[in-house]
């Protein structure tokens, strides 16, 4: 069991440089022109369809950091047995950086119907949600991302219950970890 961890913290460890990239992109406005939304302004029912915080900027440079760590570990990592034996599938066959990139960006889509979700209930962007619907969205704020990093490995890996768990237990840790690591560099306002 321990050793399915830490295959799934491995798996799942480019996403961190993603979230990273992503915090620092915000913080020093990197690539400010593409910081535009990727809803357009537009509305759906008097409601902002994604709001202010899901941009072309966050999805590329999100897409980019997956890749650099990525391409790390397929290209560098990859040649170290202890790191290759925590590889679910071969690292090599797939071109790394298209593969991290694609990796980083169905992470980054997968949050788009969680957040149409909220606007429509008339939960701020960058907000959380309140009374019962807290928890709800708590979880789903934190492991949405899953939806679309299993459906794109899907296509190198098999796809099994325990991996998905597994992989959700990893990415709760990861997010607070990152949370509390942005909010204390300055790329975050809240730790939540």
């Amino acid at each position: 069991m321990v050793d399915e961890f830490l295959r799934m913290g491995y798996l799942f460890a480019p996403l961190v440089g993603g979230a990273i990239c992503h915090g620092l992109s915000m913080r020093y406005n990197w690539l400010a022109f593409l910081a535009k939304p990727l809803d357009f302004y537009r509305t759906f029912r008097g409601r902002r369809v994604f709001g202010d915080n899901k941009t072309f900027r966050g999805v590329i440079i999100f897409g980019l950091g997956t890749a650099l760590v990525f391409a790390l570990q397929a290209l560098v990592l990859h040649e170290r047995p202890a790191f290759r034996a925590l590889e679910i599938f071969d690292y090599r066959a797939v071109p790394p950086w298209r593969f991290g990139f694609a990796l980083g960006v169905a992470a980054m889509l997968s949050e788009l119907p969680n957040s149409f979700s909220k606007r429509q209930l008339n939960v701020a962007s960058g907000a959380a949600a309140t009374g019962i619907g807290l928890p709800i969205f708590y979880l789903v704020d934190q492991l949405d991302l899953l939806v679309g990093t299993w459906f794109l490995l899907s296509f190198v890996t098999t796809v099994t219950l325990t991996r998905v768990i597994i992989s959700a237990v990893v990415v709760l840790v990861m997010h607070q970890l990152i949370n509390i690591f942005g909010y204390y560099l300055g790329m975050r306002k809240t730790l939540r």
